[in-house]
């Protein structure tokens, strides 16, 4: 998992997600897990990775990780367990906040 750029998801510790993007995603979770990482997961380790996605261009990852970090939980959490069909339902007007 190294060499394309990532985004990917972290379970923290209190059960909240980070999303986050990068080269190197293992490292990256390393990272996070011994103070190398961002300032939301310093106080919520272990942080575990919960999901990634592989992008051609840095450019695409970053998006992906703008676009997933504007949604709610339940929609982070259909797309960690691969239910991408109930996504269209679960975005911001289609039934509520999320």
């Amino acid at each position: 998992m190294a060499g394309m750029p990532y985004m990917y998801i972290l379970r923290c510790s209190d059960g909240s997600y980070y999303v986050g993007s990068t080269w190197h995603v293992m490292r990256r979770v390393w990272e996070h897990n011994h103070g190398g990482g961002a300032k939301y997961t310093e106080n919520r380790r272990p942080v575990t990775l919960a999901y990634f996605e592989e992008y051609e261009l840095v450019a695409d990852a970053y998006a992906r990780e703008k676009q997933v970090q504007n949604w709610g939980r339940k929609k982070r959490e259909a797309l960690i367990d691969g239910r991408l069909s109930d996504l269209p339902g679960l975005s911001h007007g289609a039934g509520g906040p999320t």
